[in-house]
């Protein structure tokens, strides 16, 4: 059998180049809803942050905040992102934005309590995983299969651009504008996002297939996990996207790591954007190469490598713009996420992609989740930031060339075949 992914062509889609999708209107209004709700997500979180340190004075409250911004969408993600296959997805994506407004308002409000400040956290978070897989899963039904890669390279683009502006002025901002006033701001970018959506994208009723597929919670995730199993080339690539636990470790011993280096506090945002901004770069450079979206796929494991390599020269023990330089290198090669990711979806019947892109996502949180904690108790125990991330280098190289050749030798057997479709 070929190796070759069969490519289907929306009759619709006649101009491919990434600057023409923005003139496509619901995917204008996707792509906008998501712009500023990313701006205002960042924006919340430094807000929260400050807040909860201006009254505990306590950096573990602090830091124990800030994971309640991502952590609820492991739980989440299992549980919750099979609505997107259960209900119209338009549907989906204004409700949990008009949940989360709300609840994000009542956080808003001066004098709240903070016991029940992370209990509006923590359920307003747990709205993120039904939103995003309605999203993932809408994606293509609006694109097409040979447009929607490069719909997805624009999400990134707009997601590492906005963490950039975020880490940069989000601080600024909140200073000007006030903890409580930031965050009604945000609460204000998921109100405008559900009307977006609600007036900007089609109505469309839910995926076929989907009403026949039993309801319960448990079999719903049964089926769409034993769908990842069984073929040999959607578990390939969620282990190209678990990768990624391997590579945030730079980004949380940050701060060790520039003290370390004889660096001040102001390196550490540095180091922080570095890998972002190597993202973006690869994006655009992947976007405009010639290679074509069967040539990207066929990328997937060399740069797969490429994004764990940077990380083994911390061994040497670099200063602080050689380490930026690696993050950067890094984050170029680490764009292969977004050619994973996409064909990962396009390789989901449709029905279940809510779902599946819900366990994938959860898991991938998991393994950076646990690469962090991991990394941190490492370089507790050796003494070393830089070698705890030169470690983490070795074992993300090892098990990148790995799950490299598992890609290669699924693609070339076209093993548990199932057609790219919109």
């Amino acid at each position: 059998m070929t190796d070759r992914i069969p490519d289907e062509i929306s009759p619709e889609s006649t101009d491919c180049r990434s600057d023409s999708l923005i003139r496509l209107s619901e995917f204008r209004t996707l792509w906008a809803a998501y712009a500023q709700s990313v701006l205002g997500d960042q924006l919340a979180r430094v807000a929260l942050s400050l807040l909860v340190f201006e009254r505990t004075e306590s950096a573990g409250w602090t830091a124990a905040t800030y994971a309640l911004t991502t952590l609820p969408a492991l739980l989440s993600g299992v549980l919750l992102s099979g609505l997107a296959d259960r209900f119209p997805r338009r549907t989906v994506m204004v409700s949990c934005d008009l949940v989360r407004a709300a609840l994000v308002g009542l956080m808003a409000l001066p004098g709240t309590p903070l016991p029940l400040l992370a209990g509006l956290l923590v359920l307003a978070q747990l709205a993120e995983a039904p939103f995003g897989a309605a999203q993932g899963a809408l994606l293509p039904t609006v694109l097409g299969t040979d447009r929607y890669e490069r719909g997805q390279r624009i999400m990134l683009i707009t997601h590492q651009a906005g963490q950039l502006v975020g880490f940069a002025g989000g601080g600024v901002l909140v200073v000007w504008l006030g903890s409580h006033l930031s965050l009604g701001l945000n609460a204000v970018t998921f109100l405008l996002s559900a009307t977006l959506i609600r007036s900007g994208v089609k109505a469309r009723p839910v995926a076929e297939g989907a009403g026949a597929r039993p309801k319960r919670l448990h079999t719903q995730v049964g089926s769409a996990a034993a769908l990842i199993w069984s073929d040999p080339r959607l578990r390939s690539l969620v282990g190209l996207g678990w990768l990624a636990g391997f590579i945030v470790l730079p980004e949380g011993l940050a701060a060790p790591f520039a003290a370390e280096a004889g660096a001040g506090a102001a390196a550490v945002g540095l180091l922080l954007a570095a890998h972002p901004a190597g993202m973006v770069l690869g994006a655009t450079l992947l976007g405009r190469a010639s290679v074509g979206d069967e040539g990207r796929r066929r990328l997937l494991g060399p740069l797969a490598v490429g994004a764990n390599l940077p990380l083994l020269v911390y061994w040497f023990g670099p200063g602080l713009g050689t380490a930026v330089v690696l993050l950067l290198a890094s984050g170029v090669c680490s764009a292969y996420q977004i050619t994973a990711g996409a064909t990962f979806v396009l390789l989901t019947p449709v029905d279940q992609r809510g779902q599946a892109l819900g366990l994938v996502r959860s898991g991938l949180t998991a393994m950076q989740g646990i690469g962090v904690a991991a990394g941190g108790l490492a370089a507790e125990l050796s003494g070393s930031s830089a070698d705890t991330i030169g470690g983490a280098g070795i074992l993300g190289t090892l098990c990148a060339i790995l799950v490299a050749v598992a890609w290669s030798r699924a693609r070339g057997t076209g093993a548990g075949t199932i057609p790219l479709r919109a």
